[in-house]
């Protein structure tokens, strides 16, 4: 029960995703509107079936897959919009609007990545002192039976995520895997550059 709670958590993130993605003007989207969110639906009730047929190994293919997509997507729309605010031929209610979606954007994939990638995947994950081969949270270290009782869960990967996207670093969770350090780098580019672009386009409307 609790493994399926952990699981819709991170499905009502994905859709939450394609949604807020949707809404960023198509200007600065590849494709149409709602491909990122056809693309969640679908890749979700694909991930659930591979899950019940016990095909684990083809479910994290198919994850990491979805999220490379849907990080190539994020991260070209932040290019884009960087592209028309320096061309200065957008409208600041429009660009505005479609850089606080991709940061929210941004967020939630990299909660997905880390969520999926971390102890071998959320069905691999089992609480103790190993919970995260990705991540040193402070749970981890803070000894007696909190360490034998405790696993990350999905809030935990969102709250990683919010924080490298604000502070453009961890804060309280230190990152130990190579793999982990390069996708906070590529989170913090993004986040940089759609909060460059709110602070820019704020300025200029003064």
């Amino acid at each position: 029960m609790q493994t399926s709670r952990r699981n819709i958590e991170a499905v009502a993130a994905f859709v939450v995703l394609g949604i807020a993605y949707g809404l960023v003007s198509t200007r600065f989207t590849i494709g149409p509107p709602w491909l990122l969110l056809v693309l969640a639906v679908i890749g979700s009730v694909s991930l659930a079936v591979l899950n019940w047929r016990g095909l684990r190994r083809a479910r994290a293919m198919l994850a990491v897959i979805l999220l490379v997509l849907v990080t190539i997507a994020v991260a070209v729309s932040a290019v884009l919009l960087l592209s028309a605010l320096l061309v200065g031929r957008t409208e600041a209610g429009d660009l505005l609007f479609s850089a606080a979606l991709l940061w929210l954007s941004n967020v939630l994939v990299f909660s997905l990545w880390y969520w999926e990638i971390d102890g071998g995947g959320p069905h691999h994950r089992q609480p103790g002192p190993h919970a995260s081969s990705d991540f040193l949270f402070p749970q981890m270290t803070a000894g007696g039976d909190l360490v034998i009782d405790w696993c990350p869960e999905y809030l935990d990967y969102l709250f990683l995520a919010f924080n490298t996207s604000t502070a453009f670093s961890p804060t309280d969770t230190m990152i130990l895997a190579r793999r982990s350090k390069v996708l906070a780098m590529l989170q913090s580019i993004i986040s940089l550059i759609t909060i460059a672009v709110l602070a820019a386009r704020a300025i200029n409307t003064l």
